[in-house]
């Protein structure tokens, strides 16, 4: 268990669950996408989330940031959308004689892309930069961000006219990507009660700051994970390169690559969070297994074989969590 907490310390896992009950104010039933939502903040990690219109998925990021004293900007992506549209650009001043610098609102600490995959791969290419090295290049300066910095991305899997697919190099970038499913029939209930009173307004209070997330995130860092665990994850990962080797021949032809390097990273970071919730300091198989599909899903590639056969994602990571032993 988590050591006690000093006085001088502050109880953050107090603040964290202060934190589902402010967001549950305005957001019902998503508990499992704020838990995502959070690990992300806490580990470092952009998030993806994918799901049908209607399920709440901007309104529970710009409700999140509503809680957190953080900057946060909202991108609405559409195909004109350019990349100094996001990033900033130069600008001539005319009195001045003199280009100053416009940021865009990238410069912030939360960024919402909201339906990311309808904007064209230009766009997606000046977020390669901020997602990765979070600093932004506008014409010969290279611009630091401020930290922590998260982009939280949607996009709606239903509707693919005016969509273009978002390129490899960047979907490896998103520690996960959460799946948004609909909501229980009591949880829909509430939310047609609560949104049919035309006099409700969502308010919520802050709760954590920059110091607070930095703090939580030490804390994280410090929970402990076994060798054996370690090597667990690695066998994971390359399970889903060479299923074959773990006797999941029936899966070989139908990976085209597995995941890469950056997985077996978000994994063991995404399990120490999930073991830091449920206030332990080590981590535990079910841990992993907790956030394998979130973390691995959209980083596996399949042949059109697959496709054809109705082999989904989801199935081989399953087929790999019941195959691979923990030595």
């Amino acid at each position: 268990m988590l050591s006690p907490t000093s006085d001088s310390t502050p109880d953050y896992q107090q603040k964290i669950k202060q934190v589902f009950a402010e967001v549950g104010k305005v957001v019902v039933g998503q508990q499992y996408m704020v838990g995502r939502l959070l690990i992300g903040l806490f580990t470092g990690g952009h998030v993806l989330l994918e799901g049908v219109p209607g399920l709440a998925k901007t309104l529970t990021i710009s409700t999140l940031s509503k809680v957190l004293h953080l900057d946060f900007q909202r991108v609405q992506f559409t195909p004109d959308l350019l990349p100094s549209d996001l990033v900033g650009t130069m600008i001539y001043n005319q009195n001045q004689s003199v280009f100053e610098v416009k940021k865009g609102p990238i410069f912030a600490n939360l960024v919402l892309a909201d339906e990311i995959n309808r904007s064209p791969a230009k766009v997606q290419s000046a977020l390669l930069e901020a997602m990765q090295e979070k600093q932004v290049t506008i014409g010969e300066t290279t611009y630091p961000l401020d930290l922590p910095f998260l982009v939280l991305a949607t996009q709606n899997p239903v509707e693919q006219e005016g969509t273009y697919p978002l390129p490899e190099a960047q979907v490896d970038r998103f520690m996960m990507k959460v799946f948004v499913d609909y909501l229980k029939k009591t949880d829909e209930l509430e939310v047609m009660r609560r949104m049919a009173n035309m006099s409700y307004v969502g308010e919520v209070n802050p709760i954590l700051t920059k110091e607070d997330i930095f703090g939580i995130r030490q804390q994280i860092n410090q929970v402990q994970i076994s060798e054996t665990l370690e090597k667990y994850i690695i066998e994971l990962v390359f399970a889903t390169r060479k299923p074959a080797d773990y006797d999941l021949a029936q899966f070989q032809q139908y990976v085209q690559f597995g995941v890469s390097p950056r997985a077996s990273i978000a994994l063991h970071r995404a399990a120490k969070a999930v073991a830091y919730f449920d206030e332990r300091d080590y981590v535990l198989p079910e841990d992993i297994k907790d956030v394998a599909a979130d973390v691995l899903n959209h980083r596996i590639l399949l042949t059109y074989e697959a496709e054809a056969d109705g082999i989904r994602t989801q199935d081989l990571i399953e087929a790999i969590l019941g195959k691979v032993p923990i030595s």
